[in-house]
């Protein structure tokens, strides 16, 4: 009989192609009175459970995995953090929109027909999520995300590879660089996805150099976590591409990317609130972004993003977490990893 001293539940669930498997039972408490506490605590204490289930040979390079907490807020039905093989990060637009889909098929939130709402605790604030149900299954997530505004617009970076181009920096319920990706002579197709990970990776490096971000409420919010290369689509769809340490591309149109691109869009006041642009990723999901309105955050103007996907429930997983395990916090190789994988270290 085997012995599974300790184990971790998972369902296996993905959002347009991008993987968000949720851990539903069997993970550590986290200590921290709020969300952020507790994702700060993953960062810079204790990051053994991160690195158990993000890193071969448990994970791959091309997924994320969701915690799923007790909200610590009474406004919320459940709390989520988003770990991934460089850190926990506060939001994902994906990942929310995998977390609500398993809550409701699993049946750990209610499902009501045809619209259920799931309010969710995040290292960012209450997330409020409406899923359309029918027979059981979620057939989208409309997601309203935290407020989101634009940092720095046109900001001119100097690159040794592509010279001299120029970035926006927003706030999609993480940090974003956002680039368009004719700067740097790529179109964001799947041919190409190496070469834009590879190339967002060393903007991303080259960046911390140059632009410092702070978020003004939350406290260890404080890095540009991800460098989005975006185009224009002939039917005026946003083309996105999200890449991400140590080297590869979201598989969906990203939610906070695209949070962050509809911030920008608003600070030029190319859209209003009501406005919608459909994001489309380099494997062809799609999200729509709504503004649906207006506040402020530190002083800076924000618009309050509405994010519309879908996710799929695929599987379920246990891990045995074992005190014999020999590679309890991982590997990851540059074989399938890419050759910057030492960013991780």
């Amino acid at each position: 009989m085997m012995n599974w001293e300790r184990s971790l539940d998972l369902l296996e669930v993905h959002c347009q192609g991008e993987i968000g498997k949720v851990i539903v039972g069997g993970a550590p408490e986290i200590p921290g009175a709020t969300l952020l506490d507790k994702m700060n605590h993953i960062n810079t204490v204790d990051d053994s459970l991160r690195r158990f289930v993000t890193f071969e040979p448990r994970a791959n390079a091309a997924m994320s995995v969701n915690l799923l907490v007790a909200p610590t807020r009474p406004d919320a039905d459940a709390g989520f953090i988003v770990l991934q093989a460089d850190r926990a990060h506060p939001m994902s637009g994906s990942n929310c929109i995998c977390v609500v889909t398993a809550l409701l098929e699993s049946g750990r939130v209610p499902m009501q027909e045809p619209e259920a709402v799931v309010r969710l605790d995040t290292p960012a604030g209450l997330i409020v999520a409406r899923a359309a149900c029918r027979n059981g299954r979620c057939l989208s997530v409309s997601l309203d995300n935290v407020p989101c505004f634009a940092e720095l617009l046109d900001r001119p970076i100097e690159t040794p590879r592509w010279g001299r181009i120029e970035v926006d920096v927003a706030f999609g319920g993480v940090y974003y660089a956002l680039v368009d990706a004719q700067q740097i002579g790529l179109d964001i197709v799947p041919g190409n996805a190496r070469a834009l990970a590879e190339a967002g990776i060393e903007l991303k490096a080259l960046l911390a150099g140059q632009i410092e971000v702070r978020h003004p409420t939350l406290t260890g919010v404080d890095e540009i976590a991800y460098v989005m290369f975006r185009g224009r689509e002939p039917d005026g769809a946003v083309r996105t591409c999200t890449t991400l340490k140590p080297g590869r591309v979201d598989r969906s149109p990203c939610g906070t990317g695209s949070s962050a691109n509809l911030a920008t869009l608003f600070a030029r006041g190319a859209i209003a609130v009501g406005d919608r642009r459909t994001s489309r990723s380099i494997i062809g999901g799609e999200f729509v972004a709504e503004a649906i309105g207006e506040t402020e955050v530190g002083g800076r103007r924000a618009i309050l993003p509405r994010i519309t996907g879908r996710a799929f429930v695929y599987g379920r997983e246990q891990l045995r977490w074992s005190d014999d395990d020999p590679f309890p916090d991982g590997f990851a190789l540059s074989d399938t990893w890419g050759p910057q994988v030492h960013l991780l270290a």
